[in-house]
């Protein structure tokens, strides 16, 4: 029999799980159920949600075959593009800055978070457009080189955009790094690269991994970025959702792409979490 004590004390527990529980059960469980329902519906004649049961919702599935490839293909490689602007930036900070001018440093990260991510993409618009970046490359004489409205265009608003998302997780993992694992490296003779290669990478996967979801989940559910600087051409997944539920009134049909995304995306998170952290725990075990 429990306790009095151990009773109040799950008791507490219950109490302050109880507000996140709510929330997390209300605003995402409840919502994806409604969701994964209407998927096997169908489309009413005005259009919205008639109640059925039938797969061909997600035997259509292949009709946005090309919003699932741009968004398969680009968000990944926006996200490794990110992760390799973003570590030696944190790595400078954590290691190589000193301690005045790394709260300026950090300060500046986050700077671009205190505007409108409207107007910072409008902004790489006119960067990106004909009188922008390609402009300034005719005078070396590349001329035709068209960036705005292309894959690439996406990619470098995705980098820009979520660089500080990628930096801070990397940055902490890197600030909280014993030293002393470095010294000893260099005692052994082991060289920078080397020291980098077998202490520091794998002690700093855990940021990766973090910064890569936050970075991977959100160009995953993306609307606006390829909205404005693909201008139309490149669609993800975000833009065929808008489309089928605003203005074909599919509701059916935007069910089962929003579902076969959020089942893409929980299938790729876990096999990537248990694959770089179990990888970080070989490593940190081998430095014991």
């Amino acid at each position: 029999m429990a306790s009095a004590p151990a009773s109040r004390s799950k008791a507490v527990t219950a109490l302050l799980v109880a507000p996140a529980g709510l929330f997390f059960f209300f605003l995402l469980v409840l919502p994806l159920v409604v969701v994964i329902i209407y998927s096997f519906g169908a489309r009413a004649d005005a259009g919205g949600y008639a109640p059925a049961f039938t797969l061909e919702n997600y035997a259509n599935l292949p009709a946005r075959g090309q919003a699932f490839f741009n968004t398969l293909t680009l968000a990944p490689l926006g996200t490794l593009l990110t992760v390799l602007f973003a570590y030696p930036l944190a790595y400078f900070l954590a290691v190589k800055a000193s301690p005045n001018s790394r709260t300026l440093l950090l300060v500046l990260v986050i700077v671009p978070f205190w505007t409108s991510q409207l107007l910072r993409y409008y902004a790489w618009i006119m960067i990106l457009g004909s009188k922008g970046i390609p402009s300034w490359l005719a005078y070396l004489g590349i001329a035709d080189l068209r960036i705005i409205n292309t894959p690439w265009a996406v990619l470098i608003g995705a980098v820009y955009g979520f660089l500080p998302l990628m930096v801070l997780p990397i940055y902490v993992s890197l600030e909280k790094l014993d030293k002393r694992l470095l010294e000893a490296s260099a005692d052994l003779g082991a060289d920078s690269w080397r020291t980098f290669r077998q202490v520091t990478l794998p002690l700093s996967l855990p940021g990766v991994a973090t910064g890569s979801m936050l970075v991977f989940i959100l160009l995953m559910g993306e609307y606006i970025l390829p909205q404005l600087l693909g201008g139309g051409k490149v669609f993800f997944i975000g833009n065929a959702l808008v489309d089928l539920f605003l203005q074909s009134r599919n509701w059916p049909f935007g069910a089962a792409v929003s579902t076969a995304l959020v089942a893409i995306m929980f299938v790729t998170i876990v096999v990537y979490m248990r694959f770089v952290l179990s990888r970080g725990d070989v490593r940190r075990a081998a430095l014991v």
